[in-house]
Parts: C-alpha cells; sequence; structure tokens
C-alpha cells in the first residue's frame, strides 16, 4: 500500500504543481470500490474551480498511470476552516491562530489543550493558553486541528 500511496502523491503533486495549489493531504480508503480523497489547499483559498481543473487533470494523469486496480471514486476538496494540523509546517503556518491539540501523554495533568499557537521551535510547539505557553512535544501529539473563529 505504501507504494500505491507514494504514486498517488506523485502524480498528484504533478497535477497540484500545474494549478498553483499543494497537496495538503491524500486518503485511500475503503475495499472493493475505493475512495481516493485528495484535500487541495493554497494561500488565497481553495475555490471550487481549483477543485474542480486539479479533478480533471489528476484524473487524466490516474487514467494514463493507471496505479490503482478496478474501480474507485475521486474526492477533491479543501480542508476547510477546521483544517486537521499533521505536519511542524502545519503548525508554523498557522501561528497565531486558535487550535484543539489532544496529546498522547499528559502534559500539566492534562492531555487536551485550546489555544492560540505561538510558535513552533525545533520539534516543540508552542501553545499560549490565556497567558501561559505549554510547549508541546510535536511526537506527543496524537490530534491537532485549527479552531474555527466567528
Amino acid at each position: 500500500m505504501g507504494d500505491i500511496k507514494q504514486k498517488l502523491t506523485q502524480l498528484a503533486e504533478q497535477a497540484a504543481d500545474a494549478h498553483g495549489v499543494e497537496i495538503f493531504d491524500i486518503e485511500l480508503l475503503g475495499k472493493g470500490k475505493l475512495l481516493l480523497r485528495v484535500l487541495i489547499d493554497k494561500e488565497s483559498g481553495v475555490t471550487l474551480d481549483d477543485c474542480q481543473h486539479f479533478s480533471k487533470s489528476f484524473s487524466a494523469l490516474l487514467d494514463v498511470e493507471d496505479p490503482l486496480q478496478g474501480s474507485y471514486n475521486l474526492e477533491v476538496s479543501s480542508p476547510g476552516m477546521d483544517r486537521p494540523l499533521k505536519r511542524l509546517i502545519d503548525f508554523e503556518k498557522n501561528t497565531g491562530k486558535l487550535a484543539r491539540i489532544v496529546t498522547v501523554d499528559k502534559i500539566d495533568n492534562r492531555n487536551f489543550f485550546i489555544g492560540r499557537i505561538s510558535g513552533v521551535d525545533k520539534n516543540i510547539v508552542k501553545l499560549m493558553i490565556k497567558e501561559y505557553e505549554i510547549p508541546i512535544p510535536f511526537d506527543k501529539i496524537s490530534k491537532a486541528r485549527l479552531e474555527i473563529e466567528l
């Protein structure tokens, strides 16, 4: 499965470069008829046209290269306002924004945090909660996402 995902990522990045978007995540889900979900992103935000153009290009590449056996559905969308934070760069890009973080182990007697990302230093995500900055080792984060602010 790793080789297939690597090939899918390579093809998706090729299509993304042609359309000025970046690949945020790729998921291959299901058994039998598969669901190939691709999340794309760009600095100014993803539009429906971006999804449509990327989808057409990526579909054409998939037809030529044929990395998936059998039938599949392709779903292309943006990661959304409450996007997951999966890589250190995701935290860096979203410095100053409100985030929800769940940790594997307890830090300061808890493993659930909501605060503003104040920065990233090496492999430490700094989260500002009220007026207290909590350093959270990246490898201790089990789940993180942005919080929607109204």
